[in-house]
């Protein structure tokens, strides 16, 4: 099985996917195409919107309140599945935030933005 190209780690994807009314052998093929749209728009999103260096695989991007819906309407997905797909993203950025030991910083960051996760480049 080929390794995903989103950086959302397995237990994250099991977690956003028992969380949200989506079944979860449809979660992956989500995150997919979701994270196709944000490499594609890369660039306008580091352009536009502070960035955060992640630990691992991801960097995050944080954007204003409700973006998610606009990804939504641009990927196709339903409430659910956007739902689903945002739960995911905040929850990677919320483990990462642990790892970084920047906890509250990040859970500061949540209140006001909402977080993307996008492949980190090498």
């Amino acid at each position: 099985m080929a390794e995903p190209s989103y950086p959302i780690e397995g237990q994250i994807v099991l977690l956003a996917g028992t969380r949200a009314s989506v079944p979860l052998d449809q979660l992956p093929d989500l995150l997919e195409r979701v994270q196709s749209y944000l490499r594609a728009n890369r660039a306008s999103y580091e352009r536009e919107y502070e960035r955060i260096n992640g630990p691992r695989t991801a960097d995050y991007v944080c954007v204003e309140s409700g973006h998610w819906e606009t990804i939504g309407t641009e990927t196709g997905l339903n409430d659910r599945e956007r739902d689903a797909v945002r739960r995911a993203h905040v929850a990677q950025f919320e483990r990462d935030g642990r790892r970084l030991d920047r906890s509250e910083e990040f859970a500061a960051t949540l209140e006001i933005r909402d977080v993307l996760a996008i492949t980190a480049e090498p």
